[in-house]
C-alpha cells in the first residue's frame, strides 16, 4: 500500500510540474498575412516542440490586418506580403517613438487559378490578358487575348467570373504590383496596394476564401498563393515573363525571380521582385515579411522573438520546400542575421 501511495504521490507531483510548465509558457501573439500561413503554422509547431517554454499564436487575417494590429500595438509582431509604405512606417514611429523592422521569411508565388468546365489543359496567360481580365475589358474565355496564347485549347464563349480578395491582403499587393508594372492602364486607373478599388469581380476573404469561390464558381478566375492552388488541386496557369517565356510557378522559377535582387537587397529589406529579369523567372513572386518592433518593454518576449527568427533563418528554412515555398537566398539570410541586433 505504501509503495502504491508513493507512486501516486510521484505521479501527482509530475502532473503538477507539467501543468505549471505548460501554463508558464511565454505567449507571443502575431497576426497578418494568409499567404505564408501554412508555412508559419508548421514553423510555430516545430519551434514549440524544440522550445516548449515559448508558445507563438498567429491569426491569419490578411496583411492589412497584420499591419493595423502591429501599428496599434495589439500584437507582438505582424506579418505582410507587401512591405509597409513610408507613411505607415512614419505613423508607427510617431505613435510609439521607435521604428518597425521587416524580416523576409520565405519566397512565394501568386498564381492565376481558374475553374473552366471541360478545360483540363494548363493555360498560358500574357500580361495583357491578365490586365484586361481584371480591368473588366476581357469578358469571354474565348477572347483572342486568351485564345491566342492557348492554341489547340477549346475555350468556351462563356462569361469570365473574376474573383479577388475582399480583405486587405499582401497577396493582392503582389498581384496589383505586378499588374501596375505590366499595364499602364492598370497603374493609372487602379494602382497597387493591399486593398484597391476593383473594377470588376467577386470578393473572397483570405487565400482560403478566394480558393473556395473559384472551386464553386464555373468559368471563374482569381489569384492565390501557390500552396493554396496545389493543396486544393485546382489548376493554375503559366505567365509570360519579361523575357517572353511562359513560366509556371515552382520552387526554381520563384528562386530565379529573387536572384536579381539577392545581392543588392536594401538594408530595410523592402523590395519588389515582380516582373523581374531572367529567362526562367516567374513574374508574380514576392518575399513575405515579419513586421517586428525595434523595441520591447518585455525583454523575455524580445529574446523569444529573436530566438525564433534566428531559428527560422537557419533550421526553419529546411521546411519550406515541402510546402511549395522557396528558401531565402543565402545573401539575404546573412544580412538578416546581422539585422537582428537592431531589435532592442
Amino acid at each position: 500500500m505504501k509503495r502504491i501511495a508513493s507512486v501516486s504521490v510521484i505521479t501527482l507531483a509530475l502532473t503538477m510540474v507539467v501543468f505549471v510548465l505548460v501554463h508558464a509558457a511565454l505567449s507571443i501573439n502575431g497576426a497578418g498575412a494568409t499567404f505564408p500561413y501554412p508555412m508559419y503554422s508548421k514553423w510555430f509547431d516545430e519551434y514549440q516542440k524544440k522550445n516548449p517554454e515559448v508558445q507563438i499564436n498567429y491569426q491569419s487575417i490578411g496583411s492589412g490586418g497584420g499591419i493595423k494590429q502591429v501599428t496599434e500595438g495589439t500584437v507582438d509582431f505582424g506579418a505582410s506580403d507587401g512591405p509597409m509604405n513610408d507613411e505607415q512606417l512614419k505613423s508607427f514611429q510617431d505613435k510609439h517613438g521607435f521604428g518597425i523592422l521587416h524580416f523576409p521569411t520565405v519566397l512565394g508565388a501568386v498564381v492565376p487559378t481558374y475553374n473552366i468546365p471541360g478545360v483540363t489543359s494548363a493555360l498560358n496567360f500574357t500580361p495583357d490578358a491578365l490586365g484586361g481580365i481584371f480591368l473588366g475589358k476581357i469578358t469571354k474565355w474565348n477572347d483572342p487575348a486568351i485564345a491566342g496564347a492557348n492554341k489547340g485549347v477549346n475555350l468556351p464563349a462563356a462569361d469570365i467570373v473574376v474573383v479577388h480578395r475582399s480583405d486587405g491582403s499582401g497577396t493582392t499587393y503582389c498581384w496589383t504590383d505586378y499588374l501596375s508594372k505590366v499595364s499602364d492602364e492598370w497603374k493609372s486607373k487602379v494602382g497597387k496596394g493591399t486593398s484597391v478599388n476593383w473594377p470588376v469581380g467577386l470578393g473572397g476573404k483570405g487565400n482560403e476564401g478566394v480558393t473556395g469561390q473559384i472551386k464553386n464558381a464555373p468559368n471563374s478566375i482569381g489569384y492565390v498563393e501557390l500552396i493554396y492552388a496545389v493543396s486544393n488541386n485546382i489548376p493554375y496557369g503559366s505567365v509570360k515573363n519579361s523575357s517572353g517565356n511562359f513560366v509556371k510557378a515552382d520552387l526554381a522559377s520563384v528562386s530565379a525571380a529573387a536572384a536579381a535582387v539577392a545581392k543588392t537587397m536594401p538594408d530595410d529589406f523592402r523590395v519588389s521582385i515582380t516582373d523581374p529579369p531572367g529567362k526562367t523567372a516567374y513574374p508574380i513572386a514576392t518575399f513575405t515579411w515579419l513586421l517586428i518592433p525595434e523595441k520591447f518593454s518585455d525583454s523575455a518576449k524580445r529574446d523569444a522573438i529573436k530566438g525564433f527568427v534566428k531559428w527560422m533563418l537557419s533550421d526553419g528554412q529546411n521546411y519550406t520546400e515541402q510546402l511549395s515555398y522557396a528558401k531565402l537566398p543565402k545573401e539575404v539570410v546573412a544580412k538578416e542575421e546581422k539585422a537582428l541586433a537592431k531589435i532592442q
